[in-house]
């Protein structure tokens, strides 16, 4: 199933709406497939493992990331692409929440006689999928919120913009998880203050995610760098947007944030990496709205400048605390990383 997980990973980002599958096919103690979903409308993880696989199938164990599709969508079930090739036993790290599937693949392979074990790698690959199961279930994308700052608690010195708190090891995670999310948002006030690129740098075949600007007054200049084909900028109802339209932003008119999200998530952006300055992230942390929090914290004192969220003050019993915290050192820094919302899942028993 570690192979498996890796196999998905090659999708992250790339997707959406569909979720990041991995599958390896193993016989006799050999891995005698492997295969990944690359993009919506290709081909499934299962095919791509069969078809290495080939007649070797027959008698194999597949092992899944998430549980084989039982309906006809864009390709043609994978539950059925099993059976048809012999598999003896499938193993299913988590079931699908989508409700076209849920459970109903695992139905189709048991009644065909294969043995299936559903549950094994499945909080990773639960992690793997949040942003398709916030999508299928919640009608919104998964929200990361990612911020750097200093040990003080500072993300910019007074009158600075954004960068440079952290080390070029944390640096090149950002453009990682930058390389892993259908988008990357940001307020107008990053906009106007670094006129940022948004994209991502470094990453052997990395690829750009989509910039979101949140801008409820359409401020965004015309020739701002992140305005490439597919941005998105995410304003009021009453906004004058007609230059930004003529630069080929995609316009979203939102009264609040959480029918902004379900705006994205039309869309199909599935995973929204918040890097915006602390009004931004702050009122999405207050409505509610961050899933999951990556903190870089760099060994440096800075005093005054500026902090990481503009949320009202709140007293420390009504503080947000993550679960499921992972730390890890990134060079002289350190990663904090956990959750606010659970990942939607369904339990062995096909039930949410």
């Amino acid at each position: 199933m570690r192979l498996a997980l890796e196999q998905a990973a090659r999708g992250l980002g790339r997707t959406a709406p569909n979720p990041p599958v991995g599958c390896v096919l193993v016989r006799e103690g050999e891995v005698i497939g492997r295969g990944f979903h690359p993009r919506a409308g290709d081909s499934h993880a299962e095919v791509f493992a069969l078809r290495e696989a080939g007649e070797r199938a027959r008698g194999a164990a597949a092992y899944v990331t998430l549980e084989p599709c039982s309906h006809f969508g864009r390709t043609p079930p994978c539950a059925d692409a099993l059976v048809a090739a012999g598999v003896a036993r499938v193993v299913v790290a988590a079931l699908d929440p989508n409700p076209q599937v849920a459970g109903r693949g695992v139905r189709r392979l048991r009644e065909a006689g294969i043995e299936v074990t559903v549950g094994v790698g499945e909080k990773e690959a639960l992690r793997q999928q949040a942003g398709f199961r916030s999508l299928v279930t919640r009608g919104r994308p998964w929200v990361i919120y990612k911020y750097a700052m200093t040990l003080d608690g500072k993300v910019a010195a007074p009158g600075e913009g954004g960068g440079g708190v952290t080390s070029a090891e944390a640096r090149a995670r950002v453009m990682r998880w930058r390389d892993e999310q259908d988008a990357l948002a940001v307020g107008v006030g990053t906009v106007l203050a670094d006129d940022p690129r948004l994209t991502t740098r470094g990453v052997p075949g990395g690829r750009d995610p989509r910039p979101v600007i949140f801008d409820r007054r359409a401020r965004t200049p015309a020739a701002a760098r992140a305005l490439r084909p597919g941005a998105v900028v995410v304003t009021s109802p009453q906004a004058q947007t007609a230059p930004l339209e003529g630069a080929g932003a995609v316009i979203v008119r939102a009264g609040t944030l959480p029918e902004a999200l379900r705006e994205l998530g039309a869309l199909n952006v599935s995973t929204l990496l918040l890097e915006g300055g602390p009004t931004l992230a702050g009122a999405v942390l207050e409505a509610g709205l961050v899933d999951e929090v990556r903190a870089l914290i760099a060994p440096k004192l800075l005093g005054a400048g500026l902090s990481p969220l503009g949320a009202p003050v709140r007293p420390m019993a009504g503080a947000a605390a993550l679960r499921g915290v992972h730390t890890e050192p990134l060079g002289p820094d350190l990663l904090i990383s956990g959750l606010l919302n659970d990942i939607p899942r369904l339990s062995a028993g096909g039930e949410p």
